[in-house]
């Protein structure tokens, strides 16, 4: 992770994120999710995380009331809580303060965000994650979540934002009755033609909808052609490379065209892996590898062609993977890319930033660390100023003590190098 000015090295070594295709679970999630990803990668700076100095969750309007700070300062067993949103609190039923992750109560949506934060420390990035899960009050819940890491000195992992949105599920016959009329609906709604360009919009009428399915324009009939889980993978993929074609044909090449061309090349890669059989085979039969490091690379190339430029299509495999990543649903990378700072650009810099490698350990520190958790095995009173560490330089009197002769405290190297030595021995 660096500033936005720098790459993080060759594009074409980034590996590409693969997580488990997540279930769909509407819009306004989605939108919180990303804003809540957009605001943390705006506080970055140019350093490995962003300062804990910077964040104040009682001022963020947007998603603060349902978001967790967790301190890490006292320990990584269990962490303090030093904020707790007031939606979050209310959907858990507190009625009064918890200290520390142990007073999390079991079943509720705390509880499953707090589940995730050993992956933060993992893999030292940004983790979101979806599912849904009974709660204490026996509601069948769907949620979506991300958790963010931020330092005190720019260097070590030791607070972690969370941010959570959820919906109860309603009654199964309410549902059934509500899917019916909105698909009832969406299937009466107008469609543009092939090769009008659309502009998408994370809130606009565009913008994919609740209970709605990909749609694929038939090239020859002019009519959608609506795909599903019943839709072979192949169809899928004709989709996508369809929306491709038509991006790279159209005459001014417009965002929204090619945004809804790689909307449909996730989606076909989420298919992918729900299939994996018939992906391999497809894969087999068009003469291109599976990349283990780079999964999303061979999506791309199928999609938009293995001649295609190089350097684009390792931008779209790490856009792709930006959005496995963020654990985006199937239909919502167009959004992402849209609401994104800088666009598809700025979504590649991000996934390019988060592949650096993290910066190399703080072994002075460490080794201060060390020192501090060790108890003095005596204590003499001299006047060294102000200096944590100092050198006594001793020598030893007949009688077998040691004799303090004079204090070290100005000479950093010296002192650095005798706090390493002591703690390699402690």
């Amino acid at each position: 992770m660096r500033g936005f000015d720098r790459d993080g090295g060759d594009a074409a070594t980034i590996d590409d994120a693969a997580v488990e295709a997540p279930p769909a679970i509407g819009t306004d999630e989605r939108r919180m999710h990303v804003r809540a990803y957009n605001y943390w990668v705006s506080l970055l700076g140019g350093r490995a995380y962003p300062a804990i100095e910077d964040l104040d969750p009682s001022q963020i309007a947007d998603f603060g009331p349902n978001s967790v700070l967790l301190d890490f300062t006292v320990g990584i067993e269990n962490p303090k809580i030093a904020w707790l949103g007031p939606v979050l609190r209310e959907e858990c039923g507190l009625d009064h303060q918890i200290a520390s992750i142990a007073d999390v109560p079991s079943r509720s949506l705390l509880s499953r965000l707090t589940d995730h934060y050993l992956q933060i420390i993992a893999n030292r990035a940004p983790i979101g994650f979806e599912a849904e899960f009974v709660n204490s009050r026996g509601s069948n819940t769907m949620y979506r979540g991300i958790l963010m890491p931020f330092s005190s000195d720019e260097d070590s992992i030791d607070f972690i934002y969370g941010v959570i949105n959820w919906k109860e599920v309603v009654a199964e016959k309410a549902g059934e009755a509500l899917a019916a009329e909105v698909g009832q609906a969406l299937r009466h709604m107008p469609r543009a033609p092939l090769g009008t360009d659309i502009p998408v919009w994370a809130d606009g009428p565009h913008a994919s909808p609740l209970l709605g399915e990909p749609i694929a324009y038939d090239a020859e009939a002019g009519e959608p052609t609506e795909l599903d889980e019943s839709s072979s993978i192949y169809d899928w993929l004709a989709a996508a490379r369809e929306s491709a074609e038509s991006a790279q044909h159209s005459e001014r090449r417009s965002r929204g065209a090619l945004y809804t061309a790689l909307g449909l090349a996730f989606d076909f890669s989420l298919i992918a892996d729900a299939r994996p059989g018939e992906y391999a085979e497809l894969l087999k039969d068009s003469g291109i590898a599976a990349q283990a490091r780079a999964p999303m690379t061979p999506i791309v190339k199928l999609v938009f062609g293995a001649n295609h430029d190089k350097t684009r299509l390792t931008e779209y495999a790490a856009a792709l993977s930006h959005g496995r990543r963020l654990g985006i649903a199937s239909g919502g990378l167009p959004a992402l890319l849209d609401s994104h700072a800088g666009g598809l650009k700025g979504v590649v810099q991000a996934e390019r930033r988060l592949r650096a490698p993290a910066g190399k350990p703080n072994r002075d520190e460490e080794a201060r660390t060390t020192l501090r958790s060790i108890a003095p095995c005596a204590t003499v009173t001299l006047d060294t100023g102000e200096a944590e560490f100092v050198v006594l330089v001793a020598r030893r009197i007949s009688d077998g003590t040691l004799g303090i002769v004079a204090p070290i405290s100005t000479d950093t190297a010296l002192i650095d190098r005798a706090v390493r030595i002591a703690a390699a021995e402690a």
